[in-house]
């Protein structure tokens, strides 16, 4: 069985970070699978997806290892070329990535007691967003 369905989300940018596992939670309910996998998909080039324990602690620090590794202030080739000024968002969103894939078993999403499933939108500016999510299984 195959099962789809889309999560929108209205985000502040500038690495803005949401808890959407209640979200994944709820369509993996909604599909009536008992054993399989739920990927969770960003359709978009300046965003993307992880598990992380989401505190205010970790969710600044995520925010500040992002910002050492791509500078919002740097020069980017891409600024350079469209003039859009989120190049650092690009780059952050590749090094994320923009899907993620857990396991289902007994019909829930198999996390770990402190996971919990967050959206990244690196974008300089708010957005929104689809985020779209797949269940696979019996």
């Amino acid at each position: 069985m195959v099962f789809g369905s889309e999560i929108r989300v209205n985000t502040k940018g500038e690495t803005d970070i949401l808890d959407i596992t209640d979200e994944v939670r709820s369509v993996v309910a909604k599909s009536a699978v008992k054993n399989g996998i739920v990927t969770v998909f960003v359709s978009g080039s300046t965003a993307g997806v992880t598990t992380v324990e989401y505190e205010p602690g970790l969710v600044a620090d995520l925010r500040t290892a992002f910002e050492r590794i791509a500078p919002r202030h740097a020069q980017y080739q891409h600024d350079s070329r469209w003039g859009d000024g989120n190049g650092y968002a690009h780059v952050r969103a590749s090094l994320l990535g923009a899907s993620l894939t857990a396991p289902v078993r007994s019909g829930r999403v198999a996390l770990g007691t402190w996971q919990q499933i967050v959206f990244v939108d690196f974008d300089n500016r708010p957005r929104s967003r689809d985020i779209l999510v797949q269940v696979v299984g019996e």
